[in-house]
């Protein structure tokens, strides 16, 4: 299953006015996911493999890095918790690298809010317009995106132009 969106990833210096704008806007809480990302080995673009107690896909991107507001072109495929794919994509194309993560989710209509602790980097947001069928279109989805990183005080320096897997292996800007 096929998804344009356009995101960002950044510093988060306050998760509680994160919440509190959230909430004034009648996100939709989806729960806190404790989540394994295995990152694998992959010659095009990014091959992660999501297992938590929410979420779980086999998630396949392209994005550019980027500090703003960039496109991902995603493919998503549901696995259950208990599949066999982390060790066949082991045995066959090997580990990168593995991120352990709290993630808070939340929902405003198309866009999805993170707010995540992850292990060995800290805290941060990330804000997803999601255009699951191409109703919408980039544009649209890169006014969102914009839109709500002023309500969340996003500032240009917290921004971060690559992947958590990529901070863990010392690329990209921390």
């Amino acid at each position: 299953m096929g998804h344009l969106i356009i995101e960002i990833k950044a510093r988060c210096r306050d998760s509680v006015m994160v919440r509190r704008v959230l909430q004034e806007h009648e996100a939709d809480f989806r729960g806190v996911d404790l989540q394994v990302d295995t990152y694998f080995q992959c010659s095009n673009g990014r091959l992660k493999l999501r297992q938590g107690q929410i979420e779980n896909n086999l998630i396949f991107y392209r994005r550019d890095d980027l500090s703003g507001p960039k496109q991902s072109d995603v493919t998503l495929c549901p696995t259950s918790p208990d599949s066999p794919l982390h060790d066949l994509l082991a045995k066959a194309l090997g580990v990168l690298v593995v991120v352990e993560k709290q993630r808070e989710i939340y929902f405003i209509d198309n866009v999805k809010f993170h707010i995540d602790t992850v292990d060995r980097l800290g805290s941060f947001v990330e804000i997803e317009a999601i255009d699951s069928d191409g109703a919408l279109g980039a544009e649209v989805l890169r006014k969102q995106c914009e839109r709500y990183m002023e309500l969340l005080a996003v500032c240009a320096d917290d921004l971060i132009d690559c992947s958590y897997s990529d901070m863990l292996l010392g690329c990209g800007k921390k």
